[in-house]
């Protein structure tokens, strides 16, 4: 696990793959971007990677269905949330929020890098992701008035280009995507900006496997 983390902290500090990434985990309609609003709130999300059986993992989370209006409520994503003012700086967010939500202590966290930012109209959030790694299995405590469940993934199962879909999803009594890209993994449907994210750590991570092997 050591020559992995390594690698990624290494080629996390080279230019990204960027939006060209994400894009293949893209809607089409997300693929003409606009510049975002100055009112747009800010969040981080953290990507966390540890080692279970052997191997690396990553945990997302199932949002609680809170509310209907919520357009994020139920859906998958990974721990993170809103900027806070006493946060010192965004990947403070993401760590504070990975501890609230699924109990990973923030100081065990060890920050390897920075994802591409990006922009989620439906909720106006500026998501900054950050990819961290845990040198332990972690023992999960759920913040159960936001987190139903969480999911781990070996992080192998992304190589498998079998598991990345296309489906319908109706995302409100009105509307209805066409042709969504998604990961399948364990009946799980993950798609939008975490699909997005997951496209371009996906592609950070092959480049150090090809750098590796």
């Amino acid at each position: 696990m050591k020559p992995f983390v390594e690698h990624i902290q290494r080629q996390l500090n080279l230019p990204l793959p960027g939006v060209e990434a994400q894009y293949k985990m893209a809607h089409a309609v997300r693929k003409n971007p606009r510049p975002f609003p100055e009112n747009a709130r800010k969040a981080g999300v953290m990507a966390l990677f540890y080692e279970k059986e052997g191997e690396p993992h990553i945990v997302l989370i199932k949002r609680v269905v809170t509310n209907a209006n919520d357009k994020h409520s139920g859906q998958i994503s990974f721990p993170g949330g809103k900027y806070e003012e006493q946060d010192i700086n965004m990947s403070q967010t993401a760590l504070r929020e990975t501890e609230e939500e699924i109990g990973v202590l923030a100081n065990k966290i060890q920050l390897l890098g920075a994802l591409t930012t990006l922009y989620i109209p439906v909720s106006n959030f500026l998501v900054y992701p950050f990819v961290g790694y845990l040198s332990e299995t972690p023992q999960f405590n759920l913040q159960l008035t936001e987190v139903d469940s969480i999911i781990e993934i070996p992080f192998s199962s992304f190589h498998d280009i079998s598991i990345r879909k296309q489906t319908d999803l109706k995302i409100s009594s009105q509307i209805t995507l066409n042709k969504v890209p998604y990961f399948s993994i364990d009946n799980h449907v993950i798609w939008g900006a975490t699909a997005m994210i997951l496209s371009e750590l996906i592609d950070v991570v092959e480049a150090v496997s090809q750098e590796v092997g």
